[in-house]
């Protein structure tokens, strides 16, 4: 499947009086790799929330691949067919081994007990964990949690994948590994991947670099900020 194609427009988000941010509009082109980046407080959370229809916009509007996510009326059907999360908290369960881990969005979205096991046993091994499938979440070091949180996030071959901080409490060898897995999944599958992250290792990795600050999108560059204010491909 090919990755999904993500535009705001005139996007905002207010919580109370508070604006989170306003008046947003941008273009992530499929199959790219865009870190988000800025300050704490600055909606970077909020906007893969709005991405991944986990909330709603105050006005404007998500599309992706044409869909008007603020609008569906069964969002957790898309997410579950089209989005693949990972958080800074890996939320993985404690109580179950790392392959049923995998293979929870499976059981959400029907795949028999056969099919679900091998794709969760094929991402283990692409992410490196291969010999890890039968532990618990307890016994891997926080980088292999998080490894184990990305072959979730892929189990039902999203068009997007949204991750929100997932090297936050990672050391730096751990955090330029998970770096490195995301790039390669845009290469290799064409993967629209979208990164909110303090990291600024990021923006290395990353075909483009987004930022947000006192409400307002910015961008690394002046040509980058004009595509986004434009509302080209990023």
């Amino acid at each position: 499947m090919p990755g999904a194609l993500v535009r705001a427009e005139s996007l905002s988000r207010t919580y109370g009086e508070r604006d989170v941010f306003r008046d947003v509009t941008f273009t992530v082109a499929p199959g790219s790799f865009v870190a988000v980046t800025g300050p704490s407080g600055s909606g970077k959370t909020t906007l893969l929330q709005l991405i991944g229809s986990l909330d709603r916009p105050t006005s404007g509007r998500i599309l992706v691949d044409g869909i008007d996510v603020g609008a569906l009326r069964h969002p957790a059907r898309f997410r579950r067919s089209e989005v693949g999360f990972v958080f800074q908290g890996n939320h993985l369960l404690a109580s179950l081994t790392v392959v049923q881990n995998v293979e929870l969005p499976m059981v959400g979205a029907h795949v028999p007990r056969r099919r679900r096991r091998a794709r969760a046993l094929e991402l283990l091994e692409q992410v490196g964990l291969p010999g890890r499938a039968h532990d618990l979440p307890s016994e891997l070091s926080g980088g292999e949690r998080q490894r184990v949180a990305t072959a979730r996030a892929l189990a039902n071959r999203p068009a997007l994948v949204l991750a929100d901080e997932p090297t936050g409490s990672l050391d730096a060898e751990a955090s330029r590994e998970l770096w490195r897995y995301l790039a390669a999944l845009c290469a290799s599958r064409s993967t629209t991947v979208i990164v909110a992250s303090h990291d600024p290792t990021v923006a290395e990795r990353a075909d483009r670099s987004l930022h947000l600050a006192h409400g307002r999108l910015q961008a690394d560059s002046p040509d980058a900020l004009a595509l986004a204010d434009a509302g080209t491909s990023l």
